[in-house]
């Protein structure tokens, strides 16, 4: 059994309900501390969710979700206090992005080769912060421009796969929760019995 860790959460207003809940609840049951922040919200304030589904249409729909729990202040993260990040998609990534302290965190992952775990549009954020020059990583496919304008190699994945490189592990949307957080975990040190 591997030590119980502290994982960091980021999450803003619609983020992606499943990409943000499912992954906590895994970190979770597995013995994991999972500090879930969000800029300018404290302990005990909430962001809403959005549910993205394809139903027929050229681009996915958005439904409300839930309310999700902030259950740390942003404020008081410190990076060197986390052995992994996961970043969650939906629009939350757009506007994330533009936050400097969000840059610096996730600038810290990659400096200290820190597993990260990026699923649909949270690329957006690892682009704005210059973290994914040279790498190879998936993400929702409309944003293969933004990953290659950012230097990275795209790599097409299965909606159900997971793309590893070093300590980054990406997925295309939440029906790839399987595979991406197992990658995570390994990456982690969790260990997985099948």
């Amino acid at each position: 059994m591997v030590a119980p860790k502290k994982i960091l959460l980021l999450v803003g207003d619609y983020v992606e309900d499943y990409e943000a809940m499912v992954p906590y609840q895994i970190l979770v049951m597995v013995g994991h501390t999972v500090h879930v922040v969000c800029p300018n919200k404290k302990a005990g304030d909430k962001v809403k969710t959005a549910v993205h589904d394809f139903r027929g249409d050229q681009t996915y729909v958005e439904s409300r979700g839930h309310d999700f729990a902030i259950n740390y202040d942003f404020d008081s993260v410190k990076p060197d206090e986390y052995a992994g990040l996961v970043i969650p998609g939906g629009r939350a990534p757009e506007y994330l992005r533009l936050n400097p302290h969000v840059l610096e965190i996730v600038k810290h992952f990659f400096t200290t080769n820190k597993p990260v775990a990026a699923i649909c549009h949270a690329p957006l954020i690892l682009a704005a912060a210059g973290v994914i020059s040279k790498r190879t990583l998936t993400a929702y496919t409309a944003l293969e421009p933004d990953v290659k304008v950012a230097g990275g190699t795209w790599k097409a994945c299965e909606v159900d796969g997971a793309v590893v490189d070093g300590n980054l592990v990406t997925g295309v949307a939440w029906p790839g929760h399987p595979a991406w957080m197992r990658e995570f975990l390994k990456l982690i040190g969790s260990k997985i019995e099948a």
